[in-house]
């Protein structure tokens, strides 16, 4: 199989039911050759993230949306901490429309699959729509997500004096003494004025990395945990599977046992029937009169 060939199968994996998941993907690996090992090792997706993933193949359009909508609320960000104009009460509004919608498009997709949806899960698909994009290929994450929090503008050019990065944008630079007034002395109050502005931007700039640490915090435990019941729900639908297989193969032995009776008791009767009629044959010849 070539490259390209094997590449389109291995995406096609994560459109397959969640349950043939791990047996298809060990049949593929038999025709992978070099590869094998590669594809054996490809992680069975939660249910979390296998929704998200029939999301990017069956409703192209919400799954787009949402990825434009993350871009462009990080370019919202980039303008401001470059000291241009930025729209991110906007563009934070559309984002959210856009979790929003593929939140219930998602949800759609589980129902019409007949997967359970759990509050743990309905926060996992949450949680990783608001991390999108990942590293991972579009439509083959293997995991759930975690937003990045201020980390998503990691990489743009503006820092504060300490070199760690923030959503506040610098400030303007003061401009230079008017040359019809050298030397004219700062204004006490509005330098008073100035460094409380300053200070108090700070205080709101630390309240929201606490904040945003917190809710990062509970949404990983709760991606974990919806995880671990992904996880639990799948291992216990396997056993289900499995103890269903058994009972046929049970419930089949055992009437196929009752037919191997049903056949000897029949046969046991027509031998008996056989001795009775040949002692009969018996008894009747050593009776008769013997010729004189």
């Amino acid at each position: 199989m070539s490259t390209t060939g094997l590449d389109s199968e291995i995406a096609n994996l994560y459109q397959l039911p969640l349950a043939e998941f791990t047996s298809a993907r060990n049949a593929l690996a038999k025709q992978a050759g070099s590869r094998a090992s590669e594809i054996r090792g490809l992680q069975k997706p939660p249910v979390a993230a296998w929704a998200i993933n029939q999301l990017f193949r069956r409703d192209r359009d919400t799954y787009d949306r949402l990825i434009g909508a993350s871009g462009d609320l990080r370019a919202a960000h980039a303008a401001v901490l470059a000291g241009k104009h930025g729209d991110v009460r906007s563009a934070g509004k559309s984002h959210e429309e856009a979790i929003d919608s593929a939140l219930k498009a998602t949800v759609a997709i589980l129902s019409d699959a007949g997967q359970p949806l759990t509050d743990a899960t309905r926060q996992a698909i949450a949680t990783t729509l608001r991390a999108l994009p990942g590293v991972e290929p579009a439509g083959q994450l293997t995991k759930t997500l975690q937003p990045g929090g201020f980390e998503m503008l990691a990489g743009l050019p503006v820092q504060t004096k300490s070199g760690k990065q923030t959503v506040v944008p610098k400030p303007a630079p003061a401009p230079p003494p008017s040359p019809t007034s050298p030397g004219r002395k700062a204004d006490p109050v509005a330098e008073r004025r100035a460094r409380e502005a300053v200070a108090e931007a700070e205080r709101q700039v630390r309240l929201a990395e606490h904040a945003m640490r917190r809710e990062e915090f509970e949404a990983a435990r709760a991606a974990r945990e919806a995880e671990k019941a992904d996880k639990a729900v799948d291992d216990a639908r396997e056993s289900v599977n499995e103890a269903q297989q058994a009972l046929a193969d049970a419930e089949r032995a055992a009437e196929q046992a009752l037919k191997s009776k049903e056949a000897a008791e029949k046969r046991a009767r027509e031998a008996d029937e056989a001795l009775k009629a040949a002692r009969d044959r018996r008894d009747s010849f050593s009776l008769s009169p013997k010729p004189a």
